[in-house]
């Protein structure tokens, strides 16, 4: 989908007016510490924007799942209190997110207050996309923000339901993410390609053919690389891969062929025979991987191929690592594929696009998540517009976002 017309906070008087912000304060949290408070930063903006306006900021999210239960352990309570942290202002917290109580928190607000709401899952209408709930969110409020493109995709009654009932705009994070997507696929600078990884082919059929119709060249690797090399008669020994995906995969190779689509699989390999760290490896030409070991990430010969190929490039979609990086040493070959993508995004001479969970961790354990030119912090959102899917909580948004800024 294209990411065409939105309003954002530019047309938007906020002054003296309530609005609800659906976030997306859904942090991961470990032994009740958030662990990465992403989010949390990349929502500043828009919030400190609202306040210094004198909007009274609402903020809405879910958290973790359950699944329309109201689980202690699943309050946005403690977040709150870290959102406020990170603003260095006071935010109150009310644990509920309709009715009199959060109606009467609200009816207290001062012109740039923020109050934030308990978790909208512990309704199980929210997930249903109920029309009550949905009515109940707008009663709040005078306008809607929609900050929360990682749960775009999902039709609920805080991004997809309320956004029909009140002036919707898109927040700073939300507006940011759809210039992004839109440099990347939509009206790239070209040469664009992309570099797609992961363990299998048939959870990416719809990536990989929306891709297809959009890049000049598709770089695969990970584990799915293995049955693109199998399909063509590879003896990939006991590495993973989907026997019964081969016909899928020369299909992919010949609709790249008529598309005009360069496609890029590993020329070697880094093998072992057990999935450990720092085991003994071998590192061999695709013709000869052993029959008793596994590819468990490309080669150097792939790595300086890749490189070569990038430089070639004006735009670099990125999704899914090269090999297995969360184990040693087979994190070289992504490693080193990221510093060169860094490298050409500080020339200047590339626009990087990076996101989903694994490619935000590899680029992060890489050292370069400061130089790429956008890293998404949505998960499956991310994955669903590369896919070319209709993300309802964007289109549910009133038109007219018309700006393309820089990223």
């Amino acid at each position: 989908m294209a990411a065409a017309s939105f309003k954002t906070l530019d047309s938007l008087d906020a002054t003296g007016k309530k609005v609800l912000l659906r976030a997306d304060l859904n942090v991961p949290v470990r032994n009740r510490q958030i662990t990465d408070a992403t989010r949390i930063i990349r929502l500043l903006p828009t919030i400190q924007e609202l306040a210094q306006k004198g909007a009274r900021v609402i903020v809405v999210s879910h958290f973790d799942r359950p699944k329309g239960q109201r689980v202690p352990e699943m309050s946005l309570g403690p977040i709150a209190d870290a959102l406020g942290d990170a603003l260095g202002r006071p935010v109150t917290f009310v644990d509920d997110c309709i009715g009199p109580k959060a109606q009467q928190a609200v009816d207290a607000m001062q012109d740039g207050d923020v109050v934030v709401l308990e978790n909208t899952r512990f309704y199980p209408g929210e997930e249903q996309n109920d029309p009550e709930l949905a009515k109940g969110f707008a009663a709040l409020a005078d306008y809607y923000v929609n900050d929360a493109f990682s749960a775009a995709h999902r039709a609920h009654a805080s991004t997809e339901g309320v956004a029909r009932l009140l002036p919707s705009f898109a927040g700073r994070l939300m507006e940011t993410e759809l210039n992004a997507l839109n440099i990347a696929l939509e009206n790239p600078a070209r040469p664009v390609g992309a570099i797609v990884g992961g363990a299998k082919i048939s959870t990416k059929l719809d990536l990989i053919g929306n891709l297809l119709e959009k890049v000049d060249m598709l770089i695969i690797g990970g584990a799915m690389a293995n049955t693109f090399l199998a399909a063509q008669g590879v003896n990939v020994g006991r590495s993973l891969q989907e026997a019964d995906m081969h016909d899928t995969a020369r299909a992919i190779m010949a609709k790249a062929r008529e598309k005009g689509c360069e496609i890029v699989l590993p020329v070697d390999a880094v093998t072992a025979t057990d999935f450990q760290a720092n085991v003994p490896t071998r590192t061999v030409a695709i013709s000869a991987i052993p029959a008793d070991a596994m590819v468990l990430d490309v080669g150097p010969e792939t790595v300086m191929l890749i490189n070569q190929k990038i430089t070639t490039l004006k735009t670099l979609v990125w999704n899914g690592p090269l090999g297995a990086f969360e184990i040693p040493p087979f994190d070289t070959a992504t490693n080193a594929v990221a510093k060169e993508v860094a490298r050409l995004t500080d020339a200047g001479v590339l626009k990087s696009i990076a996101g989903g969970g694994d490619t935000v961790s590899a680029l992060r354990h890489a050292g370069v998540e400061k130089h790429i030119s956008y890293i998404s912090s949505a998960g499956g959102a991310f994955l669903e517009w590369l896919e070319g899917k209709t993300l309802p909580g964007i289109m549910a948004l009133e038109s007219v976002f018309d700006r393309a800024m820089p990223i």
